[in-house]
């Protein structure tokens, strides 16, 4: 036996006497880190209830306007965070999200203002189109060995192009009415509040994606695949899973939330710019980190990137209502953020 060998052989041992939690506490472990997202949205929200102004002795942070308000600001960001967290689940990345939303809140107002397009052809063939880019980003990145951050940094620049060229490089404005240059007016639904004017539109489609979207990561074989090729591609290839295949899927998932999120945003704000969503990939990334999904792939869940979303709407919403300058403010959430990945390394070097 060689010097090496036996260096080797020693290391081993060493491991193998490395002391294991107790097999309770292990799983006590295992319990917070899975739910970090919503033991974090909690103490924040607790946070935020005893650090809010109060008017009149009424705590603004727990007015019902407010609570709403939260809901419909994060609904953007939460719909495109689901679908980040399919593609970081496999591995991957995608940079375009943004500008996926910017092309699909242009192109929902062209289509619609310019081309007299009703509102359910124009959503379909503007879902089609952010589906579509996902899935050829998907297909190049996983037939060429591209990586996944390089391909879809390329698709954030060809998207934007593309909406500057479909609208002329001009934002679009929406109004509503019947005839030539105007939307229909049941396209201001997405501005609007169901329930006795209790809930945003935009928060209950947030949550019924959401809801669509834990089904198909927790009952079905598409979910296995899914996490069987974060945990090892290779290991997950020679045991027939259909790698390509999912990669594409997952990728086109989250170009077509994208371009949903898009379509609300141009509801929302009634108009449709190239502009729109520009760094609203950091924002995803970040609510998925929060959440507890590792960028290294296979371990993460929808439940924890909703509760991240909400996480961070808690927070600006109780930083802006505090008149924290944006600038501490940056600060404070890189913090959040950091302590999120720090949690998730722990993770990783406990496993």
């Amino acid at each position: 036996m060689t010097e090496e060998s036996n260096r080797q052989g020693s290391a081993g041992r060493i491991l193998s006497k490395r002391p294991a939690l107790p097999s309770g506490r292990q799983e006590w472990v295992e319990f917070l880190f899975r739910f970090q997202s919503l033991f974090g949205l909690i103490v924040v929200f607790l946070a935020a209830i005893a650090f809010s102004p109060r008017r009149d002795g009424e705590i603004l942070f727990l007015s019902l306007v407010n609570l709403t308000n939260i809901l419909r600001s994060v609904s953007e960001i939460g719909i495109i965070a689901i679908g980040m967290t399919f593609v970081i689940l496999v591995g991957g990345i995608d940079l375009s999200v943004g500008s996926i939303l910017g092309l699909a809140a242009t192109g929902s107002a062209v289509l619609m203002v310019e081309d007299n397009f009703g509102v359910l052809p124009a959503v379909l063939l503007v879902l089609l189109i952010g589906m579509a880019f996902g899935a050829v980003q998907g297909f190049v990145s996983t037939r060429f060995a591209v990586q996944a951050f390089i391909v879809t940094l390329a698709g954030l620049q060809i998207g934007r192009g593309l909406a500057r060229i479909w609208s002329g490089g001009q934002g679009v404005a929406i109004s509503y009415g019947e005839g030539k240059g105007q939307a229909p007016e049941s396209f201001s639904i997405l501005s609007e509040r169901v329930f006795n004017g209790l809930v945003p539109v935009p928060a209950l489609i947030f949550f019924i994606v959401g809801a669509i979207a834990v089904f198909v990561l927790n009952k079905t074989t598409f979910s296995r695949h899914v996490y069987a090729i974060g945990g090892n591609e290779r290991a997950a290839r020679i045991s027939g899973v259909p790698v390509m295949r999912v990669k594409i899927t997952v990728f086109a998932i989250s170009g077509m939330l994208a371009a949903l999120a898009g379509i609300i945003h141009a509801g929302q704000l009634s108009q449709g710019s190239p502009n729109d969503g520009i760094a609203y990939e950091l924002d995803a990334i970040a609510a998925v980190v929060v959440g507890g999904t590792s960028l290294m792939g296979g371990v993460g869940s929808v439940v924890g990137t909703i509760g991240g979303a909400i996480m961070l709407g808690v927070l600006n919403n109780i930083l802006a209502l505090n008149s924290i300058d944006i600038n501490t403010q940056y600060l404070i959430k890189g913090l959040v953020i950091v302590a999120a990945a720090a949690l998730l390394s722990l993770r990783s070097g406990d496993r």
